[in-house]
C-alpha cells in the first residue's frame, strides 16, 4: 500500500496547501522508468503532467516578466529562457527537497548527474500541473513566484541569462579592455563528421578551450570554460 505521508507532508512544507486528489502529487514525482519496473502496482507516469506544468511555467514567467519590467521582447525572451532551463528548475527542485520523493527504477537511481537534473526539472514541471489540476491557477502561480522568480535577481546580477559568447565578451572587456578572438587549435575527423577544438583568446591569451562537432558549438564551449577563469577574479575581488 501506497504511504503518502512524504507527500502530503511535502505539500504542507513545500506548496504551502493540502492537496484534495494527493495522488496527483503523487504521480508528479513518478518517472516512466518506476513505471515499468512496477507495472503491477504503478500505472501512471508523470509525462503528461510535465507537458501541461510546461505550458503554465511558461505563462505564469511570460507574465511576471511583462507586467514587471519594461524592456524590449529580446531581452524579456532571454530573461525567460534562464529561468525556464533545465539548470534554473532543477536547481529549484534540488533546493525544495524534491530528490527523496523521486520515484525511480534502480537503473535511473545510478544515471549520472546531468540525467538527473533533468528528471528533477521535469518534476518541478509535473508538480506545477499537479497544483495547477488540484488547486488551480493562482496556486500554479503562488508556487512558481516563491520557488522559482525569487532567482531573477541573482540571474540578473551575476548576467548568466546572456549567451556564453555574449557575457565573456561583456567580463572581458569590463576586466581587461579586450574583445575575446576565437581560433580554431585543432581540427579532426571526415568532412561529414569533423571535429573542431576552439580557443578563446583575450589580449592573445588563451583563456578557455572547447570543443565541438562545428565551430559555433566549440566557440561557445570556450567562452564557457573562459567565463570560469572571470569568475575566479570576481571571487577573489
Amino acid at each position: 500500500m501506497q504511504d503518502y505521508s512524504p507527500y502530503l507532508q511535502f505539500a504542507k512544507d513545500v506548496l504551502k496547501t493540502d492537496f484534495n486528489d494527493i495522488n496527483l502529487l503523487v504521480t508528479a514525482f513518478t518517472h516512466r522508468s518506476y513505471v515499468n519496473e512496477h507495472k503491477k502496482t504503478a500505472r501512471v507516469h508523470n509525462e503528461r503532467l510535465e507537458f501541461l506544468g510546461d505550458a503554465v511555467l511558461e505563462l505564469v514567467v511570460t507574465e511576471y516578466l511583462y507586467t514587471t519590467y519594461s524592456e524590449p521582447e529580446g531581452i524579456l525572451t532571454n530573461w525567460r529562457s534562464a529561468l525556464v532551463r533545465t539548470e534554473s528548475i532543477g536547481a529549484a527542485a534540488l533546493k525544495h527537497n524534491f530528490e527523496p520523493l523521486l520515484r525511480l527504477s534502480r537503473g535511473e537511481k545510478r544515471g549520472t548527474q546531468r540525467a538527473r537534473l533533468q528528471i528533477l526539472a521535469n518534476s518541478f514541471e509535473a508538480v506545477i500541473g499537479a497544483i495547477y489540476l488540484d488547486q488551480g491557477y493562482e496556486a500554479s502561480k503562488q508556487f512558481i513566484e516563491r520557488c522559482l522568480l525569487i532567482t531573477l535577481a541573482e540571474i540578473l546580477e551575476t548576467g548568466s541569462w546572456m549567451d556564453p559568447k555574449s557575457h565573456l565578451q561583456e567580463l572581458a572587456q569590463s576586466a581587461e579592455g579586450f574583445t575575446p578572438v576565437y581560433k580554431v587549435l585543432e581540427e579532426d575527423g571526415p568532412d561529414h563528421e569533423k571535429t573542431f577544438v576552439i580557443g578563446a583568446f583575450v589580449n592573445n591569451v588563451l583563456r578557455g578551450k572547447g570543443q565541438g562537432p562545428s565551430k559555433q558549438i566549440g566557440q561557445q564551449k570556450a567562452a564557457e570554460e573562459a567565463l570560469v577563469y572571470y569568475k575566479s577574479l570576481t571571487d577573489k575581488s
